[in-house]
């Protein structure tokens, strides 16, 4: 701009042609790192949109810098003008300035997240009197002795001590293939136990930034995120470039003008038309909208795997409930044996095995027997929604599911049993010979009826289990009675039953726990893993909850749909921001310059007001969930 004073204040009359053409030279060779350097992100940025053959917000800015610089450099060697180097120059810092502001208060963001968003996860610790104990994972310290479950993620750098490991490290390298470790040998955090029970020592520190990087591994994307369709993009996005097409229509329009009527005039125009009403702010209003709301509902012990999962959970208009271990409480069921009695070293082989397993049923049938539970078990298998199996001393030991089992009907001193009883069952068979079964009556969360009748206003709700429906009456007279129940489900099922739902037309929100509904939670449009202090992590779902806040389920949904609420608002002052600015544009009364300055102001006005509507939204929350 120095070097522009000349032509500024002598308004294009100077006599020193040479002063004159030195300065605008000098212009020139000033404005190109600013061109192909600074400028850069902006062109990169355009062209791999264009390139998905998909207008993104940078193309308009590109554009505006390239046609700026041509037309510049055209003047100056042709000797017709000046060129606007220094507007272009000033686009490129205030557009910049603006982008510097916003990655700063991104980041400030993400840094809270890391910083609170210390999951709901629970990992089991081995006391020094052998023990064991659950505590949040986020108090775990070097030194510790942990217990991992068959399924379980490793939390924390660890040295094997007993058990055989077979680690699977696909959450961390996209390997399926599980790694064998000896004892004695380092087990790093991330990888998933797939063969029984292991005992640990930690050598390091939880670290939680690890865990929720690990969450958002680029490896467990959704496979409809990677290959969705343009129609099933965000709606931010989807505004942003039907903006960009609308802009570019209205600069065409607006240069051909101005070339008929004062082609002098006709580049400001162009320039100045594609600065001002650049669909930054659009952008903008999403990323603080979703990040502030993000920030609060960590806050609240819903964690999210990223700000965009608002929006997927703003759009669903069907809720599917898993039910053992999502609806029930965890460690609150009533346990009956019915069968042959079992002997104490039957009883402790039983122990011995389901101590192996993570899921909730066998930590049931777990914690109702006595037992040192010591034995060391061989060839231990899990087959999700079925049961699990074992050789404890040459013997094979299977437990589950009547089908898994192969039962039919089993007789015992004229006693009968099958699948008749009012809960969850698991059959033993000890040597091939079928002993009894263990009766779980689920204890059901707090508030159940209430969740579901909030939820029922503005969703279809369903129910589908892996146990058989000896509780449909209990659930009936609970819940809803439109809600759907489905029961005998394998997680297979699970995952089709989504599948119908979407290729129905549905929005699908799935709430499980992580265990038996891995796919149903990667196939569902969102996706919730309910934890009660368990180590149930699974990269498949994109919001892990506490359990405690499970009756906060329906106004935590509510605040998520707030956020387009939000959005739209901005979107109407962007939209009278835009108008305003291209009137005066397109008469070609707005230099590129000032255009550029105005970018970042209107950045602000729509960041202060996204903050100060999620603060007013999520004091309503706190309002509802009976906070002051």
């Amino acid at each position: 701009m120095m070097l522009s004073f000349p032509e500024y204040f002598s308004f294009g009359k100077t006599q020193d042609s040479q002063l004159l053409k030195l300065f605008s030279y000098l212009n020139l060779f000033l404005s190109l790192p600013v061109f192909f350097y600074s400028a850069s992100g902006f062109f990169i940025s355009a062209f791999s949109a264009l390139r998905q053959k998909f207008l993104n917000i940078d193309a308009p800015i590109a554009f505006a810098i390239l046609i700026t610089f041509s037309r510049s450099v055209y003047e100056i060697i042709s000797g017709a003008g000046q060129g606007y180097l220094d507007s272009m120059t000033g686009i490129v810092f205030f557009m910049l300035v603006g982008r510097y502001f916003q990655d700063k208060t991104h980041n400030s963001i993400s840094f809270e997240r890391d910083y609170r968003s210390y999951f709901p996860m629970g990992i089991t610790v081995i006391e020094k009197d052998k023990t064991e104990k659950q505590i949040p994972v986020a108090k775990l310290k070097p030194g510790q002795r942990l217990k991992i479950r068959n399924g379980e993620i490793i939390p924390a750098d660890s040295i094997l001590f007993s058990g055989k490991a077979k680690i699977d490290y696909s959450f961390v390298t996209g390997e399926s293939k599980a790694v064998e470790k000896g004892i004695g040998e380092i087990i790093y955090a991330g990888g998933k136990q797939c063969c029984g029970a292991l005992e640990m020592e930690v050598l390091k520190d939880v670290s939680q930034s690890y865990l929720t990087g690990l969450w958002n591994n680029q490896a467990f994307k959704k496979e409809k995120e990677n290959s969705e369709s343009e129609s099933e993009k965000s709606f931010i996005h989807k505004a942003s470039r039907n903006f960009s097409i609308v802009l570019f229509a209205i600069a065409i329009t607006s240069f051909i003008i101005w070339q008929i009527k004062d082609p002098s005039r006709s580049w400001l125009a162009l320039t100045s038309v594609l600065i001002v009403a650049c669909p930054c702010t659009l952008l903008l209003s999403s990323t603080f909208t979703f990040g502030n709301m993000q920030t609060v509902l960590g806050r609240k012990n819903f964690f999210l795997k990223n700000p965009m999962v608002i929006e997927q959970i703003s759009e669903i208009d069907t809720i599917v409930f898993d039910k053992t271990g999502t609806l029930t409480q965890t460690g609150t069921s009533e346990i009956g044996y019915e069968g042959k009695k079992l002997s104490a070293t039957e009883i402790n082989q039983v122990k011995s095995l389901v101590s192996q397993s993570s899921h909730p049923l066998s930590k049931a049938v777990f914690s109702s027997l006595e037992g040192s539970h010591v034995l060391a078990v061989r060839n231990f298998s899990e087959i999700q929604g079925a049961g699990i199996s074992g050789i404890l001393n040459d013997t094979e030991i299977k437990m589950g599911s009547a089908r898994f089992l192969g039962v039919i009907e089993f007789k015992e001193n004229s006693s009968t049993f099958a699948e008749n009883s009012n809960g969850s069952e698991v059959f033993i068979s000890i040597g091939g010979e079928t002993k009894g079964k263990f009766s779980i009556r689920n204890s059901y969360r707090k508030n159940l009826s209430e969740v579901f009748k909030k939820l029922s206003v503005r969703n279809n709700l369903s129910v589908i289990s892996g146990d058989n429906d000896s509780e449909r009456n209990t659930l009936e007279n609970i819940l809803q009675q439109k809600t759907g129940l489905i029961f005998n489900a394998m997680p297979e099922d699970k995952l089709n039953y989504i599948k119908s739902l979407q290729q129905s037309g549905k929005k699908v929100l799935m709430i499980g726990d992580g265990l038996n509904d891995a796919g149903a939670l990667k196939q569902s449009d969102a996706g919730i893993v309910i934890t009660d202090n368990m180590n149930n992590f699974t990269p498949a779902s994109d919001v892990i909850m506490d359990g405690k806040c499970f009756d906060k389920l329906p106004e935590l949904i509510s605040f998520c749909r707030k956020g387009k609420t939000i959005i739209y608002l901005s979107f109407a002052i962007s939209l009278l921001y835009n108008i305003i600015g291209m009137y005066f544009a397109t008469r070609a009364e707005l230099k590129p310059s000032i255009a550029a300055i105005l970018m970042p102001v209107s950045s602000i006005s729509i960041i202060l007001f996204t903050w100060l509507m999620s603060f007013l939204f999520s004091f309503q929350l706190r309002k509802s969930q009976g906070h002051p």
